[in-house]
């Protein structure tokens, strides 16, 4: 497994291609043949690190073809059942890209966004945003694409006391049921916790069968941070809805049974 060089602390998660920069930083090049990898380095490396490297192979080639997540654990006792049934889990976890096209919305994005949502402001399932209101708000949005056309956006806000917001998220009809919303509504949880905001709700007048199913429960106004509380709509009257992330890991194990 892998550890941060400053802290010593285990890293518990890397994207597919946050692994290949870890081997291209280490001038390592990995050679790849039906599922075998052997290393070319110039660097002094001890046994274990050079075998912590070629794992990184195995499993760069493995994610590659089509494997959702690799494991790289110890060689020691009960290594496999820890890393398998505990929260944090014994090795590092790495996984394909699937928040590939997901990024920060820029003033640039604002008509792609007003105009993919407009179709829902208009049928009164969200709250009207004008392109002046986007634009202020920019920054708290972030956005799907492909071959640079938006497919998914969303609004996450962050508040106080650990709470976090998301909001105005919509998947262009050609692409719903194809894991888009899935990897847009992870990301954003996991950019909450990441800001120390591990409780993440979201309000909306319809049915929260698909947040229901993502393991957000119903909760009254009084569970609304302060500030959000204060300018709840009472006349809208949306239901909320929340979710309480403990671990990054709970989100690792969800994305298994995403419909992608």
């Amino acid at each position: 497994a892998f550890r941060e060089k400053n802290t010593n602390k285990l890293v518990q998660n890397l994207k597919l291609s946050d692994a290949k920069n870890v081997l291209e930083y280490n001038n390592i090049i990995i050679n790849n043949s039906k599922g075998f990898a052997t290393i070319q380095h110039d660097a002094n490396l001890t046994p274990e690190v050079v075998e912590a490297f070629v794992k990184t192979g195995w499993s760069i080639a493995a994610l590659e073809k089509g494997v959702k997540r690799a494991h790289i654990i110890a060689p020691i006792n009960g290594a496999l059942l820890q890393e398998l049934y505990t929260r944090d889990g014994s090795g590092t976890l790495i996984s394909r890209d699937i928040y590939e096209g997901i990024r920060n919305a820029n003033v640039n994005d604002v008509a792609g966004i007003y105009e993919l949502i407009e179709p829902l402001v208009s049928a009164g399932y969200l709250v009207n945003r004008p392109k002046n209101v986007l634009e202020k708000d920019i920054a708290s949005y972030y956005v799907f694409t492909r071959d640079n056309l938006i497919i998914a956006c969303a609004q996450l806000k962050l508040f106080e006391n650990g709470y976090a917001e998301i909001g105005c998220m919509v998947v262009k009809k050609e692409y719903r049921s194809q894991g888009r919303g899935d990897a847009m509504l992870s990301f954003l949880e996991r950019l909450s916790v990441m800001c120390d905001c591990p409780n993440v709700f979201v309000l909306s007048t319809q049915t929260m069968e698909w947040f229901v199913e993502h393991g957000y429960k119903a909760v009254e106004v009084d569970k609304l941070p302060p500030s959000r509380k204060k300018v709840y709509n009472y006349q809208r009257r949306s239901k909320i809805y929340m979710k309480h992330i403990k671990n990054i890991r709970d989100l690792d194990a969800a994305e298994l049974w995403w419909n992608r």
